[in-house]
């Protein structure tokens, strides 16, 4: 969307998290916020206490739909259908903001006749969701003074990713709500510092700042600073290059601080591929899965050994100071960086970490007025332009970038690959409190350990009275790419034909059982709809 992309590419939030306790209306779509993003969820809590309404809407019965005003339980990956049936009814019942659309946005029209069709009783066929429920989550919404939608990868992991993100878009302008406090679009990042690594240009088609390699006068800027020629472009995702070096085409990798063995989808398919490789380098803080296969493991330090800044998903850099000192020969990601550039022939050389930050101020405006001694206790929120400026804690309030936001119709796709008589239930995938992504880290702590220890897959007591399962009974999930074996949890989470599997173990990945088909704009996986067959452990 060509007015908000530096902010929707980026994924950081609009708005900050301290608003939210004075959202007067949530939508949490495709977010299990209580067990992924706890400390968020308890501000979404203080805003219930004082009067917020939240709407849930996620397939599975998450902890946060205690705290709702109302849960809307659709289908696995039909969220396009369910925004777009709940913008019908906005725009039928002039739940509205006129002037916000007729003075900061383009495209209204087109977008407004892309959505006739969705009436909520089309959309409650699609998504499942009673087409009662799609209007009273348009009124809270609608009527709301100031109201903010919540996401997370339950809608960017689809093939249609990109897709339910300019849906959520096409919400907050029709309704005005962007440029504002306590409103806005607000993406929760996954795991510490994603936003910081993104800002510094760990996209393959972007220097630092979202600045595009392929635009001439941006390139020719960055290639002065580092006195280099740099590509013309963009390079490979990480699912691309997993395909690369399974086709003979990629012949080194280098990985930092990812774990794809256990959090690729496939999983099979990336162990392969990394095994074509000539050359792997695999740089952690543990020996992970993905170091088990590496031809040269680095060993690095953990936050608390380390100098430098971390940015966090409301767009907050805060300085990281070094506590102790790092095991063996671990040694900072960006010593282990600047060492490898000089001995391959670029002489990268930083005599204290802010040094960096003051290039990065250089050649990214909305940093430039950021230095350590601000920072402080608290940091601060880009754009910060200038030495005097306070930050920002909400984005757009003079404005969009490009001058006016443009809508953008959304047509609703289904996932792509749905049950069948072979594989007759969707899974779906996603975290649980007490383990964090791969469990690289915290499946080594036995307090965590002794609350979570194993690999289960959750399915409700209707379905396993179907398989006649029993809690706790072993059973054999298969998809088109593999099979795992685990324990059963009956539970009243997921609905009827769904279950959900953890990703954290490494014992029973459930990537191995995942979609590696890809949304065509930002080559995002599947991960979260695939369709699996159920069957106890040792049958057939």
């Amino acid at each position: 969307m060509a007015g908000l992309a530096t902010v929707f590419g980026s994924g950081a939030m609009t708005n900050s998290i301290p608003e939210i306790e004075n959202n007067d209306a949530l939508l949490v779509i495709g977010s299990n916020t209580t067990e992924t993003h706890p400390i968020v969820a308890l501000r979404m809590k203080k805003a219930f206490r004082k009067g917020a309404q939240i709407i849930v809407a996620d397939p599975r019965k998450i902890d946060l739909v205690r705290f709702s005003a109302l849960w809307l339980r659709h289908k696995p990956g039909t969220d396009v259908a369910l925004l777009n049936g709940v913008m019908h009814v906005l725009l039928k019942e002039k739940l509205i903001d006129r002037d916000f659309i007729s003075e900061r946005t383009e495209g209204f029209e087109a977008f407004r006749k892309s959505i006739d069709s969705f009436t909520p009783e089309a959309a409650q066929r699609i998504t499942g969701v009673p087409k009662k429920d799609i209007i009273k989550a348009a009124h809270i919404y609608g009527k709301a003074e100031r109201p903010a939608v919540f996401y997370t990868m339950g809608i960017t992991q689809h093939t249609h990713g990109t897709q339910n993100v300019f849906a959520i878009a096409n919400l907050a302008l029709m309704t005005g709500n962007l440029g504002r406090e306590s409103t806005g679009v607000n993406p929760l990042r996954g795991q510490n510092n994603v936003q910081g690594s993104t800002d510094m240009g760990c996209i393959p088609n972007q220097f630092p700042g979202y600045q595009r390699v392929d635009m001439p006068s941006i390139r020719e800027k960055f290639e002065s600073a580092w006195g280099v020629r740099l590509p013309d472009r963009p390079g490979l995702t990480a699912t691309e290059m997993a395909d690369a070096a399974h086709e003979g085409d990629l012949k080194a990798l280098y990985i930092m601080g990812e774990n794809p063995v256990i959090s690729d989808p496939d999983t099979n398919h990336t162990r392969k591929a990394l095994q074509h490789l000539d050359f792997l380098v695999v740089q952690d803080i543990f020996m992970t899965e993905t170091a088990e296969l590496a031809d040269v493991v680095l060993p690095a330090s953990c936050f608390a050994e380390k100098e430098g800044t971390f940015t966090n998903t409301e767009r907050r850099l805060q300085r990281v100071r070094r506590a102790v000192a790092a095991p063996g020969q671990a040694r900072e990601d960006s010593e282990i960086i600047m060492e490898l550039s000089t001995r391959m022939g670029f002489d990268m050389k930083y005599r204290f970490m802010e040094e960096i930050l003051r290039e990065i101020g250089r050649l990214w405006p909305a940093v430039a007025g950021i230095t350590y001694e601000r920072l402080g206790m608290r940091g601060l929120q880009w754009p910060c332009p200038t030495h005097d400026h306070p930050g920002t804690p909400y984005l757009f309030k003079g404005g969009f970038p490009r001058g006016k936001a443009s809508f953008t119709p959304v047509e609703y796709e289904p996932s792509r690959e749905l049950p069948d008589n072979e594989y007759p239930f969707v899974l779906t995938t996603g975290r649980q409190l007490f383990q964090y992504h791969t469990g690289s880290m915290t499946r080594k702590v036995a307090e965590l350990n002794a609350v979570a220890p194993t690999a289960y897959v959750e399915i409700n007591a209707r379905d396993a009275a179907s398989l006649r399962v029993a809690d706790g009974d072993m059973l054999t999930v298969s998809s088109r790419r593999g099979s795992i074996s685990l324990q059963a949890l009956i539970s009243e989470r997921p609905a009827d034909g769904v279950v959900f599997i953890p990703f954290h173990y490494r014992e029973a990945a459930a990537n191995v059982l995942t979609n590696p088909a890809r949304d065509p704009i930002c080559n995002i996986p599947e991960l979260k709809v695939c369709a699996v067959r159920i069957e106890k452990a040792g049958a057939g």
